[in-house]
Parts: C-alpha cells; structure tokens; sequence
C-alpha cells in the first residue's frame, strides 16, 4: 500500500451497516474513531518523553491533526510518514467491513464475545512480535485489523446500555472474563415501540449485567436469530423484522440505539487508546513512535544493496566512505535515517539482511564487508534487491552496487511490483564491466523476456521506482554517489519526472513554489543537450558554465547533476537528444502529497476500496490524493502523465472530508505513467496563494487482468498455510502463466498456470510453509503473479503475513501473564490502564 489515504473516502459505505458509519457527518465513523486515539495517544506520548527529558512541551490546538502532532512532537519531518501511518490504519481497519462483512465475529454480534476477543488477543500478540523484530510496517496492518472489533464491541453489545462509563479492559486479555455472558436460550429483547427502541432490551438482562448483542442477517425470510435475542438493526438487517423487531446497534445517531451513539464512539476511542498503551508498554516510547511512522531525524531509510564479488573491492570501499560521510554528518540532526538497511549478494546466495535503528552497528556491518568469489560474472542482484524492498518502509530509497549482471532475471515482475506497491526509489550504481553492453547468452534468452542489453534490465527497474541507472567507471564512483547525500536530505519531493526512449527533442515544464528549497535536477543520459529556461525568461544552455541559473554542475559517466537557483514560477526544460535519456527534477519542501487508486466495491456496500493491484487499463478509475505538511493546502489539478510520452489524462478533482479529494479519470492509460498534482496553499505566505506542484517518484502501469486473494493474516509456523487467490482477464483467453514469492524462502506450491476464459474468474491457491524454528514477529511478504500468453501483460498482488510461533513463545506468554498479574495487585495501576483513554479524552478536551 503502499501509501496512505483517508479511509473516509476509500469505501463510502452508505449503510454503516457492521460498524461505526463511514460516511462523514454529525456521527462518529471508525476513522475518526481511530484517528482521535492515535493522536491523543501520540501527543500522550510526547508530552510524557518531553517531561522525562526536561524539555518543554506544547499541546497542539484542537483538533489534533498528524501535521501539528508531529511538530508538537519535535519532530516535523515525520508529518508525511506519521499521516501515512494513520490512514493505512484506518484503511485496513474499515477494509473488516468488506473482507469480513458477515462473519459475527470480527464484529461481536451474535454474541461471538469470546470469538471477537480472540481475534483482538492473537492480533496482540503478534502486534508486539513484530514491533520486537522491529517489523512496523506488520505490526501497523495486525493493530489495524483489531482495531475494528474492539471499536465495534461498544456499538454492538449492550455494555453502554448496562451504564458502564469504562472500557471493558478484558477485551484486551486472553486470560479474564470477558463479562457474564448471556445464554443462548435466555431471551435479551422485546420488540421496539415502532421505531422507538431506547427500552428494547429486557430489564433483567441490564439489572443482571448480562452480556449480549444484536443478531444480523441480509437474506429476506432466512434468519439465524434465536427466539427472543436481540437484532442489530437497521434497513440492512432482515433479522430486524422478525420478532423481536428493531435493534441495539449505536452506529451513528440515527441508529436504533443512536441516542448513545456518542457514550458508545467515546468508549470507542478511549478503548483503542487503552490498546495502544498496552502496544507502547510492551515496546518502550522511542519504538512504539516509529511503529507509528514518528522519528527524531529523518522519516528516510538508510538501505544498500551490494555486490560483494571479487571484482567490488573499490566500490565497496566507496561505500564504506559515503556511509561514514553520512552518519558522522547527520547522526542527531534532522536528516539522521530512521533506520539502516543492508543486503549484501553474490552467487549463489544473498543476505543475511541487517536492519538496525544502531547507526555504529551498521557501519560496523559495512566496514566488515569483502569481496570474494563470483565465477560466473551473473550475480543474484534482483534476490538481494527484493529482500530490501519488502524490510525497508515504504517510501524508501535503495542504492544498488553491481558491476555484472542479474542472473535472477525472472524476478524482474516480482521486483517491479514490490516497488509499485511500496512506491520506492531504486537507485542502480554500475561500474564499469561488461554489464553495460554485453548480450545474454543464447540459452538464457529463451526463458526470459528481457532488453537487448543487461544494463537494460538495471535502467527498466530504475524507470519503475524514479530512480537512477548511473553508469560509471569505478574510478568516477566516489562522485557519483553524492546522489546518496542528496538523497538522505529530509523532505525531498519530486517536481517533474520523465523519459524519453528512443531519446528525441522534446519540452518539460515544472513548477517550483515558494517552499522548495535546494532545487536540483538529475540527467542521466549519452550525448544530451539542454536549455534550462526560468519564470523570468533567463536561459542558459548546457553548453554555457557562466550562466547565473545553474549554480554548480557535475557530469560523471551517463549521470549530470545541475544545482538551479530558487526562483519561484514555471521553469522549462528544452532537451535534445537522439540516446534515452531520464530527467529528474527534486527540492526540499514540507509539502507533499499521499495517493492510492481506488475502485467501486462489488462487495456488500457500495463504495470504493483501495487497490491493492494495477488499475484496469482502458476504463475508467479514480483515485484519492491527499497533501501532507500543510492543514491548510488544497488539490486543483490532478494527472495521469505518460512516463515515456506526452500523453496526459487529467482528472476531475471532487473535495472530500478530513481534507481528501477524490480524482476520477475516465480512462486508465495502457502504459507506464506517473501521478502528477498541483494544488495551493494559502497558509505559506501571506500574498497572493502558493501554487504548488508535485509527482509521484514511482510509475505505474494499468493491467486487464484482475487479481485478488486474501487470507488469515497470522502464520503459525510448521502448520500449513493456505492463500487462495482469484484470477480473471478482460483480454485473450489461454494459459497465463502464475509465480509466487516470498521473501523468506519459504516452501511454497502453487498452480504454476491456469487456464482463463475472458471475463470469468479462476480460482488457485499459495500454500506456504515455515520451518518450525521461525521466530514471532518474522514478516512474510508473498507476491503472487499472473501473466498473458503472449508476456504482454501482467497483474500482482502484494500480501504481508506476520509469523506468531507458540513454541518459541513460551517465555513470552509467561511474560504476559506476568503483566497481567501485576496489573491486577496494584489497584492504582490498574485504574490508571482502565481509564488511560478516557483520561486523554477529559484532559485533552477531545469530547
């Protein structure tokens, strides 16, 4: 997912109809839910770390958003991360609303207390596996998905109507009772005065405290409901006609319980925060905040990927220079990566991977690197680049290092994926060997659809993820690689981004506003010209080094860096060349801009759902932007630009809630293609509005084939483990080709095709094994791939899995209960734990 986005607008539910409404009003819906807690939790957080530290602490205005908390929090480079991290929140939270609509469970109804409070128990546990093995992007999806059932236990249940003013804190222990459950003999509700349902629920079941909830159906004439049990009510619900008619539900205010919809929504919202300080106790402040998208430096990744043959001595010595530049240079500031990444391959093998918050064990890590062996001159290079992609966070930059080329070409579609889904930047560093100019062998040629070339492959990937393939000689290295130093700057957005190949003359233009700062364009190309043209109209060509526009210039091998004087307005670029070239266009700004595609729901609500796939090509689609560094900026124009063309779809741009806007194209291009925004901002200055102009960093591609799976999102290792998947084509019937990875290794089987008829779906299944030693908190990413007859096409789905291991987990389970057992000798404690949420909520004034 990539990226983040309000969940608000991606699935417009209409009905509210298994949880708290979706749709923006006078109710409180899961998002605003789940966004109140998080931001009260983290401003918790933060204030009690600044008064640990003895430092001042200043309560952001209200309402909280991710852009003040983070500044509040000191730390204003993570806004963009910390609100991607809430809106994958409480995207995957709603998405229990569509995966598991009807299944009573995931929402207490039917009074499946005992099955909901397992689902929230094991996701704990593995919440705080994977936060241990320093998996956040796992642990966020896991605390998501529980989430939504703890939320929905007080609009469902009774527990509000029993007069309870405090969470019910058992809900998050496997170990207590849950409360006195209702029987499934014993009757819990009358039926309603009309529409009047405030006194449904029978006397006896409230003076008893007797736990139970409402019963829900969609099929007319066919119930489930025992005699006399509640419903949960509304249009929805068919069980609400069948005596007792009505229902319990608190979902929004026009509800059949709508009158407590508030107590319920502010139950809710201390509930999740109760949760999460149970999360933030188990992995410390400084790890729950990054779980959360919150860094003291840089949001940005430190990650390598290096060839470690014998013929990479010097640039690893080049890499072990830049890596001491960077950590002695920007350790403790705010351009200090919030974690290290490193993948060292060769052949036959790549890894171990090494990812550490320790910036002196990862130097430590580099400098023990050497370079031996590599017979056959084609290294795993895609293998060690796909195990980056699926530890580093999403919106990553990786520096690859090779001088051979890639002997796992067939992962070429599975890396491209991974780099679609996580939006991430490849950087390919290749020195000088035959990589750039030499032909495959013949017998390799035939099993692979591959360029002419093995740089091709290198510069292809590059294109994808709006990185670089820079071309060096190993004595030009060590200038090359400032791009890493540009790159580990904080708060780098993209302005403009293109291709040309076959390379031809051609014009580009790019806006630059009053925010960006250190403007900077990168030229990677063979015999390229250029006039660089500003608002004023001043030109300087590449020929000319005294002009005033470019300030400093470098060319090295087929890589040209020019460093462009600020100067706000509309910059042209004139390029001429008959080689491909790629241009490349970055600044620093705060302001930035998170985006995902989204599609119609086919489900049981009407709405739209992120894609977690390519968009259809040829038909229409939509998309939901939002702009990150700014509460106050807006989207005026949003593009879908041809990566290697001029082709441009524009969209129409509709406002949504919580600061949203929903695009809708009404054609998918059939090729690659970037996202390009433009919006204002009237907060910067206090003149006339900033007019702002950004691009996605990633191309994408569309595809006319459709591809879906889901699964239990826990692997229990030795056991099994079963994904089944979905495969329809909008185009030629025939035999597709399927592939299944993962990045751990793992024994898997698979259909390795299956035959497609056009427009009928076709059903397959990943089993997946794991050795039994694999420890909790181990992150499982499987793509599963379908590919046309002809090679022309493809489609992806990228699923996260997370390892909980009871029996390496014996001590940790002991642990646990130990907790537990403290908590409930201290009275203190306990009350403190019990209301935590509801403490934030009165202190904070966020009622």
């Amino acid at each position: 997912m990539s990226s983040g986005l309000a969940v608000l607008c991606l699935m417009l539910l209409h009905t509210g109809a298994q949880g708290f409404g979706i749709l923006s009003g006078k109710s409180l819906n899961h998002q605003e839910i789940t966004e109140r807690a998080i931001l009260n939790t983290i401003v918790q957080v933060c204030r009690e770390l600044a008064q640990a530290e003895g430092t001042d602490f200043t309560v952001p205005a209200q309402p909280f958003t991710a852009e003040a908390v983070a500044v509040a929090c000191g730390t204003p480079k993570s806004s963009k991360s910390f609100s991607q991290a809430i809106t994958f929140i409480t995207l995957m939270n709603i998405r229990v609303d569509i995966r598991h609509a009807l299944n009573a469970s995931f929402h207490f109804d039917e009074e499946m207390f005992v099955q909901g409070r397992k689902i929230i128990t094991e996701g704990i546990l593995a919440v705080k596996a994977s936060n241990k093995q320093e998996n956040y992007e796992s642990a966020r999806q896991k605390l998501a998905e529980i989430f939504h059932p703890l939320q929905d236990f007080y609009s469902h249940s009774n527990w509000v109507e029993m007069g309870n003013k405090l969470p019910n804190s058992n809900l998050i222990k496997s170990d207590t009772s849950i409360g006195n459950i209702a029987d499934e003999s014993r009757a819990t509700c009358r039926n309603c005065d009309g529409d009047n349902c405030r006194n449904n629920i029978l006397e006896d079941v409230i003076n008893e405290r007797i736990l139970t909830s409402g019963y829900f159906g969609i099929v007319p004439f066919v119930s489930t409901k025992p005699k006399g049990k509640c419903s949960h009510g509304g249009f929805v619900d068919q069980t609400s006609n069948i005596e007792p008619k009505g229902g319990i539900n608190k979902d929004t205010f026009g509800s059949s319980h709508g009158h407590l919809h508030t107590d319920a929504a502010n139950m809710a919202i201390a509930a999740t925060g109760e949760l999460l300080e149970d999360i933030r106790g188990a992995a410390g402040d400084r790890p729950f905040l990054q779980m959360m998208g919150i860094s003291k430096g840089s949001s940005k990744a430190l990650c390598f990927v290096i060839d470690t043959t014998g013929s990479m001595s010097d640039d690893i010595a080049t890499v072990r220079n830049v890596t001491s530049f960077i950590i002695n240079s920007e350790v403790g500031t705010e351009n200090e990566p919030s974690v290290y990444i490193l993948v060292p391959f060769s052949d036959p093998d790549f890894g171990p991977l090494t990812k550490t918050t320790d910036p002196k064990l990862f130097k430590a890590n580099i400098d023990s690197l050497s370079a031996s062996g590599g017979g056959d001159e084609e290294e795993l290079s895609l293998s060690g680049l796909q195990l980056a992609l699926t530890s580093a966070p999403s919106n990553s930059e990786i520096f690859l290092f090779t001088d051979a080329p890639a002997k796992d070409i067939y992962l070429k579609s599975t890396v491209v994926a991974l780099i679609e889904r996580t939006q991430t930047v490849v950087n390919f560093m290749i020195t000088d060997s035959s990589v750039s100019n030499r032909r495959r062998r013949s017998d390799d040629k035939q099993n692979n659809r591959i360029a002419a070339s093995d740089a091709q492959l290198y510069r292809d990937l590059a294109q994808a993820s709006g990185g670089q393939a820079i071309e060096v000689t190993k004595s030009e290295l060590p200038t090359a690689v400032s791009i890493i130093t540009d790159s580990s700057s904080s708060s780098l957005v993209t302005l403009l981004q293109a291709a040309r190949s076959p390379g031809k003359a051609d014009n580009f233009s790019f806006i630059v506003d009053e925010t960006v700062i250190n403007l900077t364009v990168y030229i990677t190309g063979r015999s390229v010209t250029f006039t660089l043209i500003s608002p004023t109209g001043e030109s300087q060509q590449s020929t000319d080094t005294t002009g005033s526009l470019i300030t400093a210039s470098q060319s090295v091998g087929n890589f040209i860096t020019l460093r462009v004087k600020k100067q706000a307005g509309l910059w042209e670029m004139k390029m001429v060349s008959t080689n491909p070239y790629t241009l490349k266009v970055i600044g620093q700004s705060p302001i930035d801009f998170l985006f995902d595609f989204v599609e119609a729901s086919q489900g049981l609500f009407q709405g739209f759902d992120a894609l977690e796939t390519r968009p259809r090509a040829g038909v229409n689609g939509s998309l939901l932007v939002s702009v990150t560094g700014s509460d106050s900026a807006t989207v005026t124009e949003v593009t879908l630009v041809q990566s290697s063309g001029s082709e441009e779809i524009k969209g129409v741009v509709v406002p949504q809630e919580s600061g949203n806007f929903l695009v809708q194209v009404d054609r998918m291009p059939a090729g690659e293609f970037g996202v390009r925004m433009k919006g204002q901002d009237d907060s910067v200055t206090s003149r006339a509005s900033v007019v702002f102009q950004r691009q996605s960093s990633t191309n994408f591609r569309s595809s006319n084939l459709t591809i879906s799976a889901d699964s239990n999102s826990i692997l229990v290792p030795g056991t099994p483990f079963s994904v089944p998947f979905s495969v329809m084509t909008y185009g030629m019937e025939g035999n597709y080709t399927i592939r299944a990875t993962n990045n751990r290794r793992f024994d898997s089987t698979y259909p390795t095709s299956l035959f497609l008829e056009a427009r009928n779906s076709t059903n397959g299944t990943v089993t997946l094994s794991a050795p039994i030693s694999t420890p909790s908190g181990t992150d499982i990413t499987l793509t599963i791939e379908a590919e046309a007859p002809d090679g022309g096409d493809t489609n992806y789905v990228v699923l996260r899995f997370s390892v909980l291991n009871p029996v390496t987990d014996q001590e940790g389970s002991t642990a646990a209960l130990s907790f537990s057992t403290k908590v409930t000798q201290s009275p203190i404690l306990c009350l403190s734990i019990m209301v935590l949420g509801l403490c934030i909520l009165t202190e904070l004034d966020i009622q």
